[in-house]
């Protein structure tokens, strides 16, 4: 991405055709450093395989099988995912927090529902229209809210009132999250169907992963990502779809896969943004996390808490491990098969727009999430 200028890149992206779409004062007169990216997991992320709790004495008899040695040690009981060196370098520097067993409200353990409620923000799945993010926007100046979406479509969470921009690099136009989940109920009871469409949605999910190329996929999309939000015309607010976290079977090579493109493009935004870093908050989120033991393939199932990490330079001093941790113990997991929830994602990512942005905590609450206030 070096040697030419976003403004170029943009242009140049236009005219080739692809499917970048800016308001008329989108990306122009922003004087305030302060920026938000969220990156969205989808396909449930296994938390406890990116932070490990080897101080947990279940560990190793739930996880041994899929278990990787040589991880990166945050603290005396958790440890990183030797992929994410990066975000371990980070959590060194006070860069970092790591909640290790968030969950929305969401108890159930269909992607799609999950998706929609960590993005929408509501009580229910598909009880909002509009997301998080876009209703974050209302709560900021005007020169805080030019907002991108790094996607074919525009997410959920950026949904709203508020305008936003998308771009994708690719020319070719996508269903959206919305027309999928329709024919997949279209398909539920047709037994012939049925089998095919679940292969295909989940061939779809796993088709924008960060795992190949050798995590270059990943660093790729962090030079896109701090070229659009990077300088003084750049978003200041950006959502990144990533996907290809569903790891039924073959989980220990592919999530290793999945968090190197990760950690790259996390990286790749740090080193990209330069100063701008030190007022940049990135949220990384998943809809839900996976069981604790592993399945018959080598692989987790759909399960319920899982890792929130926030990131950047302006975090301030405190420990990397920022929420409890419930214990592997059968007594103490959900449903006596997952990760319990120990904290809310939502409140957690309130709480931390809220200080990024120097805003009433109660009022960023309500916004973000007006039915669980």
């Amino acid at each position: 991405m070096g040697g030419f200028t976003r403004r170029g890149f943009i242009a140049g992206s236009m005219a080739g055709g692809a499917a970048l779409m800016l308001p008329n004062v989108a990306l122009a007169q922003a004087a305030t450093e302060r920026r938000l990216l969220f990156i969205l997991q989808r396909g449930a992320a296994d938390g406890i395989g990116m932070l490990a709790p080897l101080g947990d004495p279940d560990y190793l008899q739930l996880r041994r099988e899929i278990a990787e040695e040589g991880g990166h040690a945050v603290d005396a009981f958790f440890s990183l995912h030797p992929a994410l060196a990066g975000v371990a370098r980070l959590a060194a520097a006070g860069e970092a927090r790591l909640y290790p067993a968030v969950a929305t409200g969401y108890r159930d353990r269909s992607h799609f529902d999950a998706q929609n409620m960590l993005e929408g923000g509501g009580a229910r799945p598909f009880g909002r229209q509009d997301g998080w993010v876009n209703r974050l926007l209302t709560l900021l100046p005007e020169a805080e809210r030019p907002a991108l979406a790094i996607a074919e479509a525009v997410p959920l969470a950026l949904r709203g009132t508020m305008p936003v921009s998308s771009y994708a690099p690719s020319r070719l136009p996508a269903a959206s999250d919305d027309l999928m989940m329709r024919v997949s109920a279209l398909y539920e009871s047709d037994a012939q169907l049925h089998g095919l469409w679940q292969m295909a949605t989940q061939t779809r999910m796993q088709a924008g992963d960060l795992g190949g190329n050798a995590g270059r996929n990943g660093a790729e999309l962090g030079q896109l990502v701090a070229t659009l939000m990077g300088g003084t015309d750049g978003a200041r607010v950006a959502m990144v779809e990533t996907g290809g976290w569903d790891t039924h079977s073959g989980q220990r090579g592919r999530l290793a896969a999945q968090l190197r493109g990760l950690d790259a493009l996390i990286e790749a935004v740090r080193t990209g943004l330069g100063p701008a870093w030190q007022r940049t908050l990135v949220i990384v989120a998943t809809e839900f996390g996976r069981t604790a033991a592993v399945n018959g393939t080598g692989g987790t199932d759909h399960g319920t808490a899982s890792l929130a990490m926030l990131l950047g330079g302006g975090l301030g001093q405190g420990a990397a491990i920022a929420g409890d941790w419930p214990g592997l113990a059968r007594a103490r997991l959900y449903e006596g098969r997952d990760l319990a929830p120990t904290a809310s994602l939502e409140r957690t990512i309130a709480g931390a727009v809220a200080a990024h942005y120097d805003l009433d905590p109660a009022r960023v609450q309500g916004t973000l999430y007006p039915e669980l206030a």
